[in-house]
């Protein structure tokens, strides 16, 4: 007796993906995107095998003769696992707490909290706790720091590994400007940071990022040796915080007093380049920002932080006209909220606060394909282009009678989406699958 075929698995619902970034020039936002009133995805192995009308594809395999196993989400929306490019996992537990901007913040909420993560068996509940909260709010990649103890990087990197998602994270370097218990030397951190790098980067679906917290918590030997692990290893990413804070600013051209700026800084110990995230970024000029273009570095727009602890206003024009990357990021714990619905949310204001605007289409664009192309990933995550890795959520767009209703005032997919991300959060999350396994759903 031959051996049975398994059958393919198969999704049918609204689907909408992005091919391409709906603020290039020459590119109309009808074009940027697929959208399958009646679609399916198929998924073979974890991997997209095909996207299209479900009544097309139905009858393609059937006459192939090919079995589909269809889950049926009909009146719900397939997209794209939300990306999210920068976040706290050990501040999970001071999200929300009151009367602080970034420096305050620091030193009332941030350090005391970290010192904790030196007992492994906190760390553990509050990464598994963290990666629940992502898939909870539809987020299947994320990049994370830890604090400067190894073995809060193995806990994050463990709670993700077990929910094959896709994350990056890094141990903090901090040798300076921080409680003794929260800094390590120049030296250790190199050596950590490298034994960390040869033990999780690359293994299934995790990645290192060299992490130094921040330029002021950095002596400048320190920063020379991130800059010597980034050329070290292929393919390791680099995250940090620059241009957040007027104050921070400040203090940076006083510890560096050398550099042009504060991006400079960075730049001097070869800290830019493609895999190089920068959060925030507010308070750079415009040979910063042709600096990080030159050098393809990307910026992590952080508008739930920036409005909580009052930094200021992103400017994504600037980022959009001169090529430079962008992904969308919570930055929990500075950051409000898990949900990258309610960060597009939040990014909507910050934009129009600043005389700009932010299309729902581009909206959507930067928390799937365009935060995957910010972190290099887009060969693997960000659509669902055939091959890729089957990360997507199922998402209720009538997930609150306010919602129901309203949407039965939209007249078209540009309406909902934009509904959605403006009145949306965690409960609009219907599945959360990674690898084509469903992680979470909604009972």
């Amino acid at each position: 007796m031959s051996e049975e075929i398994p059958a393919l698995k198969a999704y049918r619902a609204s689907i909408l993906h992005f091919i391409a970034n709906p603020a290039q020039l020459n590119v109309d936002e009808s074009s940027s995107y697929e959208y399958f009133n009646d679609g399916l995805l198929v998924v073979e192995d974890g991997c997209i095998k095909a996207c299209g009308d479900a009544s097309e594809l139905l009858a393609s395999y059937q006459q192939a003769g090919i079995a589909l196993e269809v889950k049926d989400y009909t009146g719900k929306l397939i997209m794209p696992g939300f990306i999210d490019t920068h976040t706290h996992y050990p501040q999970t537990d001071v999200i929300g707490s009151y009367g602080a901007q970034l420096l305050d913040w620091l030193n009332t909420y941030t350090f005391p909290m970290e010192a904790r993560f030196s007992d492994l068996d906190l760390a553990n509940d509050v990464a598994n706790f963290f990666c629940d909260e992502l898939l909870r709010n539809g987020t299947t990649t994320a990049m994370v720091f830890a604090t400067i103890h190894k073995n809060s990087v193995d806990a994050i990197f463990n709670a993700a590994n077990t929910r094959e998602m896709r994350l990056i994270a890094g141990k903090v370097m901090m040798d300076r400007n921080a409680p003794e218990n929260l800094r390590d030397t120049a030296e250790s951190s190199y050596e950590q940071s490298k034994h960390l790098i040869q033990k999780w980067h690359g293994q299934n679906r995790l990645s290192y990022a060299i992490t130094p917290r921040f330029a002021p918590t950095s002596t400048e030997k320190q920063l020379e040796l991130a800059g010597k692990l980034f050329a070290e290893f292929d393919g390791v990413y680099l995250q940090t915080h620059v241009a957040e804070n007027t104050d921070e600013v400040a203090w940076v051209k006083q510890l560096f007093p050398w550099s042009r700026s504060y991006l400079d800084v960075y730049d001097h110990y070869g800290l830019l380049g493609e895999r190089a995230i920068y959060a925030h970024c507010i308070y750079l000029d415009e040979q910063d920002h042709k600096r990080m273009a030159d050098t393809q570095t990307a910026m992590a727009f952080c508008p739930t932080s920036n409005l909580f602890l009052g930094s200021g206003l992103f400017d994504m024009n600037s980022a959009q006209v001169m090529g430079i990357p962008v992904g969308m990021a919570t930055d929990v714990g500075g950051g409000t909220s898990f949900s990258m619905l309610q960060t597009l949310n939040e990014a909507y204001k910050v934009l129009q606060m600043n005389g700009q605007s932010l299309s729902p289409f581009q909206a959507f664009y930067q928390a799937t394909l365009g935060s995957a192309e910010s972190l290099k990933l887009d060969d693997k995550i960000g659509n669902f282009e055939v091959g890729k890795e089957a990360d997507f959520i199922v998402v209720d767009l009538e997930a609150t009678p306010l919602m129901k209703r309203r949407m039965s005032h939209a007249d078209n997919l540009k309406e909902q989406l934009f509904a959605l991300m403006i009145l949306g959060g965690d409960r609009n999350i219907a599945a959360t699958y990674t690898l084509g396994e469903c992680r979470r759903e909604k009972v």
